[in-house]
Parts: C-alpha cells; structure tokens; sequence
C-alpha cells in the first residue's frame, strides 16, 4: 500500500524552512514537487519523528533533495519497509557552530564536520513495536542490554518534569514511544526518548541526580559504562526522588504526591507492569560497510528539541574505549588551557576535536572528503584498538598537551578575536606527534611560540584553517605548511 504526502503539508512545512532566496530552485522543488510519500509512510510508529533540516544550521547551506517514495505493507507485523532517504547534503561554509543554552559556542572556528552525504541508497529496514513493561526496560539499562553512551545529551530534566512522567504511568495514560537501534543480539542503542528512559530508571533508584553534578556524572559513566551503586547512594550526586506533583484543588495534591518508588504500596506492581511502546529498528539492507544511513536515523528520528550534534551521534554509534578516554581528556587542565574555556563542551564538540586530529595522525595520508563522513569510518575502526592502543593514543596526545600547555592559550589562533582554530591544532597536532607515534614514543618537539605565530602572517594558511576547511586539499595545504613552519 502506497500511501501519499499531501502537497503543501510537509513539503511546504520543510520549504518554508529554507532561508528567503538562499535556493530558490530548491525551495520551489521542496514546495511543488514532495507528492509522494506520506507523513505516516515511513511507518506508523516514526510519524511526526522526521525532520531532515534541522541539520542545517548556517544561513550558507546548499540542500539536495530527491522525490522521495516510501512504501510500506500493512500485513507485515514488522512493518518492513524499503525507503529511498533523501539525505540532504548541508555543507557549511566557515565556521557555523551550533548554539545551545547550555555552552558558550563561541569559541572555536574552523570546523566543517557536520555530515554531507550527497548520495540516494535504497535501505530496507524493519521496525518492530514491542511493548515492553517498566520493570523489564530498567532491568535492561542495568545489564547493559539498553545503553545511553556517555549520555548522548546531558540529562535535563527537572524533578517536577519526571513526577509527571511517572504518574501518567502510574494512573494509565500513554506516554510517547521509545526508538531504539539493534547494533547486535542483544544490544540496543537509544535512538530517542533518552530523558524518559532515565526519569524512569532514575525513579526506580529512587534516586534523582543533582543539576550541579550532571556534567561530572557524565565524566563518570563514560568512565565506568553505567553509574556505579556507590554514586548512587552518595547525596552529593542524587538526592531522594520523592514525587513533585503540582496542586489540584487548592490544598490537594495527587495522592502520588511525596512517594517514591519503595513507598508506592500496591501501586508499585501497576507501575511495574506497565507497558512502553518501543520501535526497534534495524537496518537489513544494503549489507557493505556503510553506517551513514543510521547516522541519519539518529539525526532524523531524535525528538529532544535540539537535533544531536554529529560526535553526539557517533559517541552512541561508535562507543568504545577510545571515545570514552577522549572524553575524559577533555576534562584535563591541559586540554582546558589549550582551548581557554573553563568546562568541555556539552556537546562534546572538545571531544570531536580530538578525535580529529588523532584520526588525521593515523589516516591523514588516505583523507577523503567529507570530513564528517572520515571521522564516522575513524570511530568504528577505533572500536577494534587494544587496551594497549587506546593507552598509547592518550599518551601520545597527553604528551602534546603537555607541549602546548607551556604555550599561550591563543596559540591556536589565526584571526584578532583569538578563538580556538580546530583545523590548525589539527594540522599541528598532526605535525608534532607523527614521530612520535611512527617510532612508538611520547617525544613531542619543542616549537618557540614565535613560529605559530607566524603562520597567522599567511594568508593561503589562513584561509586554509577558515574556509572550507574539510576539502582536501586544504587539508594538504595546512599539513605541508605547519610542518615547514613549526620543523623548520
């Protein structure tokens, strides 16, 4: 069964997004040409989840968009579809970081890893609805069978917030879907509803983590894989999550109002019997070793208000023990310093960066555009590396740290406002550590702050590190540069 967008429905909605006279061919496209496909045809449980440019985040973008035909059968229980995803291919110019609330962006430049995949693949994907009960999703999380790596985004909410999640379940309402990603047997990655899984789990802890300690209890999951019973129980992480519900009445509360989990009397059987819609997906085909049409899913189906950022993304694609210790170096006074900001970045753009320029130091020679897609094949190689190679990739980086530690804190910058340059410290960090890493030691030479500065002085070097930073030959041309200015 074929089912059919409306014209002027979504596509008006996704061409009315598109900045005045930024693409007009593509904007009138968007508008007249999206009558195929429907809103509910990407199937019944990821309606209203899709929202391809909101990945587009600077008023310079060029958007590609195919006529899109999304067919599903009814009589299929897995409702298996086969779907031609559009991927738009958003190519940011300069630098265009994405501004949250949580974190003061201002303070790099640069970057071009947002991912540009201009290529239309036909997927077939099935996405299983299982209703899985309360007790049954937090014993998942505690096993590891249900993951939230390194917290894909901070937890955010407040206590009032999940008091009311956990009474829509405990009086019976509906509560929205859970998406979930199978990578294996066994394992499944959260795709959306990450604060819901974790108001929930949260509450069965009886415990509710203080808003002061969240980045640090990210720092500790990343290191431990989940929170340790100890962090749990110590109140200077968690405080008792005893319901906060609003009045009725004046002078009447939800008979819910103060308990928490071990005080809900008969009502903890309910709850614990209660059931959550979840969406398994899983991707069957094209079977070659490809995970770019997950990223989208991730980027596609996250409903958490503000898209993931794309190392958001791949830190749950590509968990391992690589990501988790640059993670955990972002927080070092070295890494601090080298960037001139007091805390990582929520986002885990500190994170990216390094992942960058460690990539760039082992696969530099065999870069190929674009770089969001380069940093994606990094990651899922780093999940192979040995305690040993993840232990020598820190200490070499460390090393460099080290270095620059000794350095002014706008060493790394190329304009008069003395941001943070991600493409010159990649290019440097690459520099300065490939002996190091060739012969397999942590001697990292020793560069007067005189020859980064400059490097400032040349204009071909500095609009390599401004403009269209991932193309490859400017990643050529920073590479060459450094090295004869910094070795000479």
């Amino acid at each position: 069964m074929l089912l059919e967008f409306e014209r002027g429905g979504w596509g008006g909605v996704l061409a009315s997004r598109l900045k005045a006279g930024a693409n007009r061919q593509v904007s009138d496209r968007l508008h007249g040409g999206l009558t195929a496909a429907s809103r509910v045809g990407f199937c019944a449980a990821i309606s209203r989840r899709l929202a391809p440019f909101d990945v587009c985040r600077d008023e310079q973008f060029v958007c590609n968009w195919e006529q899109t035909g999304l067919a599903t059968d009814n009589h299929d229980p897995t409702l298996q579809f086969q779907a031609t995803f559009c991927i738009a291919a958003c190519a940011q110019k300069g630098d265009s970081p994405m501004a949250t609330n949580e974190n003061d962006d201002d303070w790099f430049e640069g970057d071009e890893s947002a991912i540009i995949d201009a290529s239309f693949k036909d997927y077939q994907i099935t996405a299983t609805p299982n209703d899985f009960n309360v007790k049954t999703i937090c014993d998942f999380i505690d096993s590891g069978v249900v993951k939230i790596p390194t917290f894909q985004r901070h937890y955010v909410w407040d206590i009032e917030r999940a008091s009311k999640l956990i009474e829509s379940l405990l009086i019976g309402l509906p509560i929205p879907q859970i998406f979930l990603y199978e990578e294996a047997r066994n394992s499944f990655l959260v795709i959306d509803g990450q604060q819901r899984l974790m108001s929930i789990y949260y509450f069965f802890k009886s415990r509710f983590p203080r808003k002061e300690k969240r980045l640090e209890l990210r720092q500790i999951f990343a290191k431990e894989g989940n929170i340790p019973e100890l962090i749990f129980a110590d109140d200077a992480y968690f405080s008792k999550f005893n319901l906060n519900l609003p009045r009725g009445t004046p002078g009447t509360y939800s008979r819910f109002h103060g308990k928490n989990y071990a005080t809900l009397d008969e009502y903890q059987t309910s709850l614990n019997l209660s059931t959550i819609r979840n969406v398994v997906i899983k991707q069957t085909a094209p079977t070659e070793d490809d995970d770019s049409s997950v990223f989208e899913i991730f980027n596609r189906l996250n409903t958490g208000g503000v898209n993931l950022a794309p190392q958001e993304i791949r830190a749950s694609l590509y968990a391992s023990h690589f990501m988790s210790m640059l993670d955990q170096l972002t927080f070092t006074k070295e890494w601090l310093h080298v960037t001139g900001k007091r805390q990582p970045h929520i986002n885990l753009k500190d994170t990216e960066v390094l992942l960058r320029a460690f990539a760039m130091l082992v696969d530099g020679n065999k870069y190929r555009e674009p770089i969001g897609i380069f940093l994606n094949a990094f990651s899922k190689k780093a999940k192979t590396f040995t305690p040993n190679e993840v232990s020598f990739a820190r200490d070499v980086i460390m090393a460099f740290l080290k270095e620059m530690y000794s350095l002014p804190r706008s060493v790394f910058s190329v304009t008069a406002r003395t941001r943070f340059n991600i493409a010159f410290f990649e290019a440097a960090f690459r520099v300065l550590c490939e002996r190091a890493y060739k012969e397999r030691t942590t001697v990292i030479p020793e560069v007067p702050k005189e020859r980064f500065e400059n490097l400032r002085l040349d204009e071909d070097f500095v609009k390599a590190t401004r403009f269209s930073t991932g193309q490859a030959t400017n990643v050529k041309l920073r590479f060459e540069k450094v090295r004869k200015a910094l070795l000479q």
